[in-house]
C-alpha cells in the first residue's frame, strides 16, 4: 500500500527542523477577519453623518432648554444605536457558530513516526498522510497514492472529483481541476483512495491563502442611497441655517423684538432640521435585516437590501447553489436499452438492469464517499433492496486501483457460494470497453450511445463483470475475461425552487448569468433545466483570456453562461458587467468565488455549504442554501426602497406646511402660529409615521412584475421630491387660508384651528401616501397595526391639548365648537382628495409625476 511503501522510504522532518519553519514561515492558517468590539461597531454606528446630525441637533435643543425635543432625539440616537449593534452582534455570533470549533487535524511524518496533529502545524516540506474523507491541510504535491480522487470544488466549482496521480520526479504545482495531476490543495476534500504527499505551499502561500490576497486589495462600494442621504442631509442643514437666520433678522427688524425673533427662528430650525430622515433609513434597514433574518437570511451590510431591490443582474455560481452538489443517477443503459430512473419510485427498475447496478456497486467501495459511488449505492438500496443482488456478505479479495494507463478499476470479490472469484470494474467507459476488447462495431455503438448520454449533461461510467477461477489472481485487469454490462450516467441535481426562482428573476426584470467551472456541455444542459434564456450561447474561460476588456463588456451583454471559469475570470466578468452600468448580485459559497462577491454591489453567499471566506467577502448570507430566498430578498429590497420613497415624499410633504406656518407669520407681521411645543407635538406624529408605520406596509401587488429600477435613480428624485412638495404646498394653503378666516376670531382660536386643521392633514397625508397605486378605501383593508396606534394616539394627545386646560395653556389653545371641528376635519382630508383622485384616474398604477 502506498502509506506502508513511503513510511519505508519517509522519515518526514525532525522537531526541531518543524520548530524552524514555524519561526520563519509562520503557522498554516489563515488571518480571520478581528471580531469587532462593543466600541468599534458603536464607532461604525454613530461616525456616520446622519447620527452625527441627530446628536448635534439633540444637544443644540438641549443648550436651549427644550429638554423634551433634546431627550426625544438623543433617544432615539440610542435606540437606533441599539438595534444596530444587536443586529451587527448577532451577524458576528452566526457567523462564528458557521466556522469549525477546532482546526482541521493532519496526519504527518515526524522522525519516521506517524502522528495526528493541528492542520495549523503543518510546514512547508512534511509528508502528510491522505486517506478518504480528509480535508488537504497544505498545498502539496503527490508521492504515491492508490486511487486517489479529490473534490476541487471549493476552487473550481466543478463538483466531479478529479483523480490524482504521484509525481514523476517534477515537484512543481498545477493549476486546481486537473485530472491525472500530481497537486493537491489545501482546504480540497479526499473522497476516495488514499496517499502520500509532501507540502510546498502553507498558509497565505497556498491557492485559497492567494485568494484571501486578492480580497484584501477589493473595496466595498457604498450604496447610492448611503451617498445620497450625506448630500441631502448637508443641503438641509445649510438651507435650515440660512432660513433660520433670515427669520430672526426679519422679525428682529420689523418688529423690534429679538427674544421673539430668536425664538421664532428656533422654532423655524426644528420645522427644517431633517432628522427623520436618518432616523426613517436606519429603521427601514435595521428591520429590513431583521425582517430577512426570519426568512433566514443573515445581513452582513444592511445597506445592501434595498439596493437588491436595483439588481439588474444575478450571477449563479452553478455548483451548490443551482444545483444539489450531490451526485444522482438519473440513465442507465445496458444492451440497447436506455431507462430514465424516477428517484421518486423504488421499485421500477426492470429486471435487464439489475446486473448494471449489481456490478456498479461491487466496484466500489462497500462504505463509500466519493459522490457517485454514494449515489450507485443508494440507487441500489432503494431498487434492488428485495433482490438477491445485494451481497453484504461477499469479501473483497483484491483492488485493481485506476492507473495512467488505464482510467478503471476492478473489485475482486468472494461469495459464500460460488467457487469462483466474482470481478466487478468500472471506469471511464473507453478504459472499461477495452477491458472488454470490444470490436470496431461494438465500440462504434458504445460511442453512439455514450453521446446521446453526454447530450443529457451526465457524466458517464463503463461497467464490466467476469468470473476466475480460485487461484493465484493475475497482475492486471486485462488479464480478466470481461464482459461490458452497459453505462451509468451522473448528474448534479438542479434544485427543486431553482426553475420558479429564475422565472420570477425574469419576471421581476433581473437577468439570470450562470458561471461555472463545469464543461459548456453540461452547463447548457443546466441552464435548459432551469429556464436560462440564450442556453446555447456560452463564452468558456480559455475563450473570455482572449478578449480584451472593451470586447469582453460587449459580449456579455447578451450570453448568459460562462463555463470552465477560474477565480480570476469570475472577478473580471462581475467587472465587465459593472462597468456596462449593470447593478450585479454575485451568488457563490466556494473561496473561489470570495473576490467577484466582494466586488459585485449585493454579494451573496451560502451559510450551509459555503466556506468562511465567502460568508466574510459577502452582503447577504443565505443560512438554508435556498435559492429561492433570494427572490425573496429580492422582493424586500424592492418593498423597503418603495417605502423609503413613501416615507421620503411624506417627510417632504409634512414639512412644507408646517415651514410655511412657521415662516409666513413672520413675513406678513401676523401673530405667531407654532412654538417649539407644537413642533414637538409634531414629531411625536411624523417620527413614528415615517417610520414604524411606512415600513410595515406590505409590499405592492406589482413589485415582482416591474423592471429594477434605474440604477441612477436616486430617492429623492423629481418624482419623490416633487410629489412631496406639490401635496405639502396644498396642505399649507388649505392650513393658511383657515387660518385667515378664523383670525378676526381671535389669536388663539386661529391658532387651535389651523393647528389642527394641519393635524387632520397630516394624518390624512399618512393615509394617502400608504400607496401610490392604492386609493385610501383599497388600503384600509390592508393590515397595518402601527398605522392604527398613530393615529388613535394623535387623536386622543389633540384632544388633551385642546381641551385639557394646563396642556391648553402650554400650547396657547383654545376650545373648539363642534363647528370648528367639522372645518378642521373637511380641509384636512381636502387636502388630499385631489391625489386620490389622480391614482383613481391613473388606474391604480404607480404614479411618476415631475420625473
Amino acid at each position: 500500500m502506498a502509506d506502508e511503501f513511503d513510511l519505508e522510504i519517509a522519515q518526514g522532518l525532525s522537531q526541531e527542523e518543524v520548530s524552524l519553519k514555524i519561526k520563519k514561515e509562520g503557522y498554516n492558517e489563515l488571518p480571520s477577519a478581528d471580531k469587532r468590539s462593543f466600541f468599534t461597531i458603536v464607532l461604525e454606528v454613530i461616525r456616520e453623518p446622519m447620527f452625527l446630525l441627530l446628536i448635534a441637533c439633540g444637544t443644540i435643543y438641549l443648550f436651549l432648554g427644550d429638554l423634551q425635543e433634546a431627550l426625544m432625539l438623543l433617544g432615539f440616537v440610542f435606540v437606533i444605536m441599539g438595534i444596530t449593534f444587536y443586529q451587527e452582534r448577532k451577524t458576528e455570533n452566526t457567523l462564528e457558530a458557521l466556522r469549525d470549533l477546532s482546526s482541521p487535524r493532519a496526519r504527518v511524518i515526524r522522525d519516521g513516526k506517524q502522528m495526528r496533529i493541528a492542520g495549523r502545524e503543518v510546514v512547508t516540506d512534511d509528508v502528510i498522510m491522505l486517506k478518504e474523507g480528509d480535508r488537504v491541510p497544505a498545498d502539496a504535491i503527490i508521492l504515491s497514492c492508490s486511487n486517489l480522487l479529490l473534490n476541487e470544488s471549493l476552487l473550481t466549482g466543478e463538483s466531479v472529483p478529479v483523480r490524482k496521480v504521484q509525481c514523476g520526479g517534477v515537484m512543481d504545482m498545477h493549476p486546481p481541476g486537473g485530472d491525472g495531476l500530481p497537486s493537491v490543495y489545501s482546504g480540497t476534500l479526499v473522497v476516495q483512495g488514499h496517499g502520500v504527499a509532501q507540502v510546498v505551499y502553507t498558509g497565505l502561500n497556498t491557492e485559497m491563502g492567494r485568494i484571501g490576497k486578492r480580497l484584501q486589495t477589493l473595496e466595498t462600494e457604498d450604496t447610492s442611497l448611503q451617498k445620497e442621504i450625506r448630500t441631502l442631509v448637508r443641503d438641509f442643514a445649510l438651507v435650515g441655517v440660512v432660513l433660520c437666520a433670515a427669520v430672526v433678522v426679519i422679525y428682529g427688524i420689523t418688529r423690534m423684538d429679538w427674544i421673539n425673533g430668536f425664538l421664532a427662528g428656533i422654532t423655524l430650525a426644528m420645522a427644517i432640521l431633517p432628522e427623520e430622515f436618518p432616523v426613517v433609513l436606519t429603521i427601514f434597514l435595521a428591520l429590513g435585516a431583521w425582517r430577512l433574518s426570519q426568512k433566514n437570511i443573515l445581513t452582513r451590510r444592511s445597506h445592501a437590501i434595498q439596493a437588491l431591490g436595483s439588481t439588474t443582474v444575478l450571477c449563479v455560481d452553478k455548483t451548490g447553489t443551482l444545483t444539489l452538489n450531490k451526485m444522482s443517477v438519473p440513465m442507465i443503459m445496458s444492451g440497447n436499452d436506455f431507462f430514465d430512473i424516477n428517484p421518486d419510485k423504488n421499485d421500477d427498475l426492470p429486471e435487464k438492469f439489475h446486473e448494471l447496478i449489481e456490478f456498479g456497486i461491487l466496484a466500489s467501495q462497500r462504505d463509500p464517499f466519493d459522490p457517485m459511488e454514494k449515489s450507485l449505492k443508494e440507487l441500489g438500496n432503494k431498487t434492488l433492496k428485495k433482490t438477491e443482488h445485494l451481497h453484504e456478505d461477499w469479501q473483497l479479495v483484491h483492488e485493481y486501483p485506476l492507473s495512467q494507463e488505464l482510467l478503471a478499476m476492478s473489485h475482486v470479490w468472494q461469495s459464500t457460494k460460488d467457487e469462483h472469484y466474482i470481478i466487478a470494474a468500472k471506469g471511464a467507459p473507453e478504459a472499461v470497453a477495452d477491458l472488454c476488447h470490444m470490436n470496431h462495431d461494438e465500440l462504434n455503438h458504445l460511442d453512439h450511445n455514450i453521446s446521446l448520454m453526454a447530450s443529457e449533461g451526465l457524466r458517464i461510467i463503463g461497467v464490466a463483470r467476469a468470473y476466475f477461477k480460485k487461484a493465484d489472481l493475475p497482475g492486471k485487469q486485462h488479464d480478466f475475461n470481461f464482459k461490458f454490462m452497459g453505462l451509468v450516467g451522473f448528474e448534479d441535481p438542479v434544485r427543486g425552487e431553482v426553475p420558479q426562482a429564475v422565472e420570477e428573476c425574469y419576471q421581476a426584470g433581473i437577468r439570470v448569468v450562470m458561471i461555472t467551472g463545469d464543461y459548456p456541455g453540461t452547463a447548457k444542459n443546466i441552464a435548459r433545466k432551469i429556464g436560462l434564456k440564450e442556453p446555447e450561447k456560452v463564452i468558456t474561460g480559455s475563450e473570455l483570456e482572449e478578449l480584451d476588456d472593451l470586447t469582453l463588456q460587449e459580449r456579455v451583454r447578451d450570453v448568459n453562461i460562462f463555463a470552465r471559469m477560474v477565480p480570476e475570470m469570475k472577478l473580471r466578468l462581475v467587472e465587465a458587467l459593472k462597468s456596462n452600468g449593470e447593478v450585479v448580485s454575485m451568488t457563490g459559497d466556494g473561496v473561489n468565488d470570495a473576490p467577484a462577491l466582494k466586488s459585485a454591489q449585493i454579494g451573496i453567499s451560502m451559510g450551509g455549504r459555503g466556506t468562511d471566506v465567502a460568508r466574510e467577502s459577502s452582503s447577504l448570507v443565505l443560512l438554508e442554501d435556498d435559492f429561492s430566498s433570494i427572490v425573496s430578498a429580492v422582493k424586500m429590497g424592492r418593498r423597503i426602497y418603495d417605502n423609503l420613497k413613501k416615507a421620503s415624499a411624506y417627510i417632504f410633504a409634512v414639512h412644507v406646511p408646517i415651514i410655511g406656518m412657521s415662516f409666513f407669520p413672520v413675513l406678513f407681521q401676523w401673530p405667531l402660529v407654532l412654538f417649539p411645543v407644537q413642533i414637538v407635538f409634531m414629531e411625536l406624529i411624523i417620527d413614528p409615521s415615517c417610520t414604524v408605520v411606512f415600513e410595515a406596509e406590505p409590499a405592492e401587488k406589482n413589485v415582482m412584475m416591474r423592471p429594477p429600477r434605474n440604477p441612477d435613480e436616486a430617492l429623492f428624485n423629481k418624482g419623490t421630491i416633487g410629489m412631496g412638495i406639490l401635496q405639502g404646498i396644498i396642505v399649507f394653503f388649505i392650513v393658511l387660508a383657515v387660518y385667515i378666516i378664523t383670525m378676526s376670531r381671535g389669536d388663539d382660536l386661529a391658532r387651535t384651528v389651523s393647528f389642527t386643521t394641519l393635524i387632520i392633514a397630516n394624518l390624512s397625508l399618512i393615509l394617502t401616501n400608504r400607496s401610490w397605486s392604492n386609493t385610501i378605501f383599497q388600503t384600509m383593508k390592508t393590515p397595518n397595526k402601527a398605522l392604527w396606534w398613530v393615529l388613535s394616539g394623535a387623536l386622543v394627545f389633540l384632544g388633551l391639548v385642546i381641551y385639557f386646560p394646563p396642556l391648553q395653556q402650554l400650547f396657547r389653545f383654545y376650545p373648539l365648537g363642534l363647528g370648528d371641528i367639522i372645518l378642521c376635519i373637511a380641509a384636512g382630508t381636502l387636502s388630499v382628495v385631489w391625489f386620490e383622485v389622480l391614482k383613481w384616474l391613473k388606474g391604480y398604477t404607480e404614479i411618476r409625476i415631475l420625473s
